[in-house]
């Protein structure tokens, strides 16, 4: 066992911390608008860090480890040609500003709202299944992360029985999560969150520091310049070995970017807690910065346990890491689990605590925020349709919760069963593709477009789900039928490329659909506008655009927007073309010429101490943001009056035969 009593003690500590606050969150917890959205009232960092956090889990950090080990700083480089884009959709509002305004508790409430009371349930059912499975391999992968980790046997003996420890701690680790969730719903899942978010950015602040100190630069180039030919680690015009985390991969993502922008529905109900939309906006500026802190341990933690394990450390570190990942079955598990083990054999006590303690933050965070999701998607979005009668406050809460057991309960099932043939980001592209193949068309036609249609929104989901369906079963089954064996001995497309099949000719049947069967442009001005008066700030509804300065007006700026939140759109800007421009140069010079490793060793030295330093700045500025907001937040929960008819029941949509056009006010861009 690799843990003392020192680190179990910090583990312990922080987790009773959590308990306190989850108890606490539950006397705030007093309506079903409370549960599922925390009466909209949360504020920007405390979204920022909170939603990052249920975003991220133990489980993204695992993937990413295996990721990078793979690809190296070369996987980097094609990944900073997402930060523009990101930037842009963050900037702008896309979609999140829009979906805000129209109150929606979930996203299939919009489809209500937007399309059909049948289209929502039809939704829901595809978001729901495609969410369990989705999550249903985390509590199995982040149980695994922490015997490994933790050096914990793989069976141990109690009341005279031999009990194998993934289970139990998969147990142990959903309870944990379902209390938290039972607890307070989205209030004690979010400050939770938060706090977890916290101590996992100072724990990864405090890695970084010891590995840049525990390895010198020249250790680490002399390592990377070995790596074969065509998998380089440091070039990424040298890469092209590399068949699933190439050019093509980091492309598909960036497309997913905007085209599935809010359409993962496993944190939904921070989508609906900002206390305003121009909140939730900032909430995903702020991200950016965010993103920054994990970034940095998530790409340098992988390459130094790449240098370690590859003549860069001791032949007894190598060896006992070795012997660890050999006695591990499975050849999946050993890639996921190699730099957990790793880290674990070089941190010193009470950072091996710390960080423990973080690991097991971000997988209650992640769990908790699912089972919060799922379950509530079940239950408002295709048990209550089917209703003709409403619900008391009261039982809507206990069918609630009922259903977030009931996604524990598979989960657990799921993991413990189901075999997992892919890298992590694959299966999650994969199963994902399920609801997103058809949501991104729908939800951005739904918000943008005023001529997409139901029929056009039946179709593009239908298309999006069979081909992830027919993507998981060829994939599952391509090694037990020699017909297909013979074509190719394995499955020739990876998640990432069914993804984008599914994508693309889900925009096509919808944009197609749309067009053949439009009677009536959709008022989609009215449904945004159609419930101005529970928005804080409603007071400014009017919002014009300051039109004094040609930035401001490219910017949008408006009254909603103070000097502060004007800087850090400055910031953002200068933060992100700045590497813009390092990339678009850098990809022309390494087109046209080859750089050395030495130059590309340089470039990545630069890169990543700029990031610490602006990480260690924004862990700080962001925490006390987030403190500020929880004491606002509840001070505001105490004292304000609860609306039972805000449960998500689409009470007035607009029908079929209702949508004409509207004289609408001026648009503000958004």
């Amino acid at each position: 066992m690799n843990f003392t009593t020192l680190d179990w003690a910090i583990i312990l500590a922080f987790l009773v911390f959590l308990f306190l606050i989850a108890l606490y969150a539950k006397s705030l917890t007093r309506s079903v608008s409370d549960f599922l959205a925390a009466n909209r009232c949360a504020g920007r960092y405390l979204l920022t860090l909170a939603d990052g956090m249920a975003a991220l889990g133990a489980i993204a950090i695992i993937a990413n480890f295996e990721k990078f080990y793979k690809a190296g700083f070369g996987g980097a480089w094609w990944g900073m040609m997402m930060a523009p884009v990101a930037m842009i959709i963050a900037l702008s509002g896309w979609v999140v500003y829009r979906y805000r305004k129209s109150q929606a508790m979930t996203m299939a409430q919009l489809f209500e709202m937007r399309y059909s009371r049948g289209f929502r349930v039809y939704a829901g059912i595809l978001a729901w299944v495609s969410g369990i499975l989705n999550y249903g391999v985390f509590p199995g992968i982040t149980a695994l992360f922490l015997i490994h980790f933790c050096g914990l046997p793989e069976n141990f003996e109690f009341l005279g029985f031999i009990w194998q420890t993934k289970p139990v701690i998969m147990f142990t680790m959903l309870g944990i999560a379902v209390c938290f969730t039972l607890f307070g719903g989205l209030i004690a899942v979010m400050v939770t969150d938060f706090f977890q978010s916290s101590l996992l950015n100072i724990s990864f602040i405090t890695i970084f520091f010891i590995l840049i100190f525990s390895l010198s630069w020249e250790n680490i180039g002399a390592v990377l310049k070995d790596a074969p030919q065509g998998m380089s680690m440091l070039n990424p015009f040298d890469q092209h070995e590399l068949t699933d985390f190439n050019v093509w991969f980091f492309l598909i993502f960036a497309f997913k970017l905007v085209y599935n922008c809010l359409g993962w529905q496993g944190n939904q109900g921070y989508n609906a807690a900002a206390k305003s939309p121009h909140e939730a906006k900032m909430a995903r500026v702020l991200g950016e910065w965010r993103n920054g802190i994990t970034y940095m341990l998530m790409l340098f933690a992988p390459i130094c346990a790449y240098v370690l394990l590859n003549g860069g450390g001791s032949e007894e570190l190598t060896h006992s890491v070795n012997a660890t990942l050999d006695a591990i079955g499975d050849p999946q598990t050993q890639e996921q689990m190699r730099v957990p083990v790793l880290l674990s054999a070089i941190l010193p006590v009470g950072v091996l605590g710390i960080f423990g303690a973080s690991i097991l933050a971000a997988a209650i965070s992640t769990d908790d925020t699912q089972l919060h999701s799922w379950g509530s998607i079940f239950i408002q979005d295709v048990v209550l349709p089917f209703r003709k009668k409403a619900l008391s406050p009261k039982s809507h809460l206990r069918l609630l919760r009922l259903s977030v057991l009931g996604v524990a309960a598979f989960a657990f099932l799921w993991s413990l069963y189901f075999p997992l043939k892919d890298y992590l980001l694959m299966y999650f592209l994969l199963t994902g593709t399920i609801y997103l193949g058809g949501s991104g068309a729908v939800i951005i036609g739904g918000l943008y477009w005023k001529r997409g249609t139901t029929q056009g929104a039946w179709v593009a989901m239908t298309t999006g789900w069979v081909i992830a369906a027919a993507g998981i079963t060829l994939q599952q089954s391509w090694d037990h039928l020699p017909a297909l064996t013979r074509l190719a001995p394995e499955f020739p497309l990876n998640g990432a490329y069914i993804a984008m099949i599914s994508y693309l000719a889900s925009i096509v049947s919808y944009v197609a659909v749309s067009l053949l069967t439009c009677r009536k442009p959709f008022p989609i001005r009215e449904m945004l506008r159609a419930d101005d008066s529970k928005d804080e700030g409603a007071k400014n509804k009017q919002i014009v655009t300051d039109t004094r300065n040609w930035l401001h007006r490219m910017l949008n700026f408006n009254r909603e927007y103070t000097r502060g939140d004007r800087a850090i759109y400055y910031l953002q800007i200068t933060w992100t073309m700045g590497w813009l421009a390092v990339f678009l140069v850098g990809t022309l010079w390494g087109l046209i010429t080859d750089l050395s490793n030495e130059a590309w060793l340089k470039f990545w030295k630069i890169n990543v101490y700029m990031y610490a330093a602006v990480a260690s700045i924004t862990v700080v500025w962001f925490v006390l943001g987030g403190c500020r907001d929880i004491v606002v937040m509840v001070r505001k929960l105490k004292t304000a009056p609860r609306d039972d008819e805000d449960d998500g029941t689409v009470y007035t949509h607009l029908a079929e035969s209702s949508r004409v056009e509207v004289a609408p006010p001026p648009d503000t861009g958004r």
